[in-house]
C-alpha cells in the first residue's frame, strides 16, 4: 500500500501528468483473477490519486499478471469480465484492452 501511494505522490510532485496503474498479481488474488478484488483496488486508488490531484478519469486500470504474462501484451483470457480501459482528457478519448495500448496512448510530452 505505502509503495503505491509514495510513487503515485512522488509522480505528480515531479510533474509527471499522465499515469497509468497497472494492478498486478491478478493471478494471486482469492479467488485467481477475482473481478471484485480489482474494482476494490481500483476505487481504493483513484480515490488517492484523486487526493493528490490527479484525475482518475483520465488514467487507465488494467489488471495484469507480469508472471504470466496477462493482460500485458493482449487481452487475457482469464478475465473475461475485463471489457478494457478507457481514459478521457482534453486531447480527447482513448481506450484498449491490455498494458501496451495503455502505453502506446500516452501522449509525448510537448517542450
Amino acid at each position: 500500500k505505502g509503495q503505491t501511494r509514495e510513487h503515485a505522490l512522488l509522480a505528480f510532485t515531479l510533474g509527471v501528468k499522465q499515469l497509468i496503474v497497472g494492478v498486478n498479481k491478478m493471478d494471486s488474488t482469492e479467488p485467481p483473477y477475482s473481478e471484485t478484488r480489482f474494482e476494490e483496488i481500483k476505487k481504493e486508488v483513484s480515490s488517492y490519486i484523486k487526493k493528490i490531484g490527479y484525475n482518475p478519469a483520465a488514467v487507465a486500470f488494467v489488471p495484469i499478471s507480469g508472471w504470466h504474462g496477462d493482460n500485458m501484451l493482449e487481452p487475457s483470457t482469464k478475465m473475461p469480465w475485463f471489457k478494457g480501459w478507457a481514459v478521457e482528457r482534453k486531447e480527447g478519448k482513448a481506450d484498449g484492452k491490455c498494458l501496451i495500448e495503455a502505453l502506446d496512448a500516452i501522449l509525448p510530452p510537448s517542450r
